[in-house]
């Protein structure tokens, strides 16, 4: 792909398929609509109903446009819930671009089918495999199950074992960093034990740093290692993107906004990306309360109330997020 493209021709996916990439709006890169533990659908004492859903997450989004949001990115992957047909019908109703994704992770969350049986132990699929796997969720359009492709995926979004990346994992993000490479679109990884080192997995497979968005970066374990200088040092994105919640080992929205302005005090402002890791809706595990909007309507406030000018929240809102999600 190339990339010497303006930023005004360049274009997103999005669940309604492609849209120019100025007109996503404020955009929050790292959310999940629905999140489904795999298997929970077949519990007998769970019964989703979708169109509750679909209200609930329609009022959720209506919510998040009120605020000024203008597009939602989907970062769950393959297996967690993507309902693509209810995201192209919840982006029709209320305006909200929705991007979803393609990828998968960590290695326990993943199926026997992705492990090769015949040896012992088990060995993973072959970078080339899963990057294939991805690639075709971006060319031929995202699988619905049994059923048909629907719309493009607008990135690759994979994790890492909390504990340190296993040799699956590194297929994973290797693939992810392959099928980014080849499409144009770009890569999500949550980091396991070394952000730093992560990225530099997805880095070795020559895909440039400005194609790659480091999630988590607000957990207390890279606040104290300062991994998002060093993230952003290497030009990736660093994604703040627990905002709300100071469970799971994360830190404080007061030493997030200081994060923040200490990221642009060093020149990294062009780096930075805000999210909530929000679910809409959970089946089958705890759901995560918080409103799609609350980084807009609360978190920015105190950002601006600590100094931070109209430019450089542009910057971190709008334009930082529309180069990432470009198609180049």
């Amino acid at each position: 792909m190339t990339g010497d493209r303006t930023a005004s021709s360049n274009t997103a996916n999005t669940v309604l398929g492609p849209v120019p990439a100025h007109e996503l709006g404020v955009v929050a890169v790292h959310e999940a609509l629905l999140s489904v533990m795999p298997g929970a659908e077949y519990a007998y004492d769970i019964t989703p109903d979708r169109a509750e859903i679909f209200e609930t997450l329609a009022a959720k989004l209506r919510e998040f446009r009120a605020h000024g949001g203008g597009t939602i990115v989907d970062s769950t992957g393959m297996f967690h819930g993507r309902d693509l047909r209810m995201y192209e019908a919840l982006s029709r109703a209320t305006g909200v671009h929705i991007v979803a994704s393609t990828g998968m992770g960590p290695e326990e969350m993943l199926g026997g089918y992705f492990l090769t049986p015949q040896t012992d132990p088990p060995t993973p699929w072959p970078a080339e495999k899963f990057g294939d796997l991805f690639m075709r969720e971006i060319t031929e359009g995202m699988v619905v199950p049994r059923v048909e492709r629907r719309g493009a995926a607008g990135l690759v979004a994979t994790t890492a074992t909390r504990e340190g990346m296993t040799a699956t994992d590194e297929s994973l993000f290797r693939g992810a960093a392959r099928a980014a490479l080849a499409t144009g679109v770009p890569v999500s990884i949550r980091y396991g034990a070394d952000a730093v080192h992560d990225l530099e997995i997805v880095l070795a497979e020559k895909l440039p740093a400005d194609r790659v968005v480091v999630g988590g970066l607000d957990r207390k374990d890279a606040v104290v290692a300062a991994a998002a200088h060093e993230v952003a040092r290497r030009g990736a994105y660093v994604a703040l993107d627990n905002i709300g919640s100071t469970g799971a080992g994360h830190v404080g929205d007061q030493e997030r906004v200081a994060l923040v302005l200490d990221l642009v005090e060093a020149g990294y402002g062009s780096r930075i990306l805000l999210s909530g890791n929000v679910i809409g809706v959970a089946t089958g595990q705890p759901g995560r309360e918080v409103p799609f909007g609350d980084v807009l309507s609360r978190f920015v406030p105190m950002l601006t109330a600590q100094g931070l000018g109209a430019e450089d929240r542009h910057r971190i809102l709008v334009d930082n997020p529309r180069d990432l999600l470009s198609v180049r």
